[in-house]
């Protein structure tokens, strides 16, 4: 059963009432301000830490913004951003409309020029 109210859900087992958490779900007491966005695409540090603070148990990392030349071939660092790379060109893709696509300040975009994709 679903309360719809917060990003919980109760269930219902054996007659207990219990909460879970559910996964994929932004919590609504976490909002991007101003001072937690890059001008140049993604997240600042800043925002990373509050939004970890507002999740706890959360994995989330600031972009990988070195060079791909000079990541050692197959790190953790690499690994992550030839992933995120993969996973946003597809949005990209398929996801935005031809204007935004071509824009050089949509948010998508600066993104991938941030992780050098």
């Amino acid at each position: 059963m679903s309360c719809g109210c917060s990003s919980y859900r109760v269930l219902k087992k054996g007659g207990k009432i219990r909460k879970s958490k559910r996964k994929g779900r932004m919590p609504k007491k976490f909002s991007v301000k101003s001072g937690d966005k890059s001008k140049s695409g993604g997240l600042t540090a800043k925002g990373v830490r509050r939004y970890r603070a507002a999740n706890p148990g959360s994995k989330l990392k600031t972009a990988v913004t070195t060079k791909p030349s000079k990541l050692k071939k197959g790190s953790k660092a690499a690994k992550r951003r030839k992933s995120f790379c993969a996973r946003m060109k597809g949005m990209k893709k398929r996801l935005t409309s031809a204007k935004t696509a071509r824009d050089p300040n949509s948010r998508i975009n600066k993104a991938l020029r941030k992780w050098n994709c």
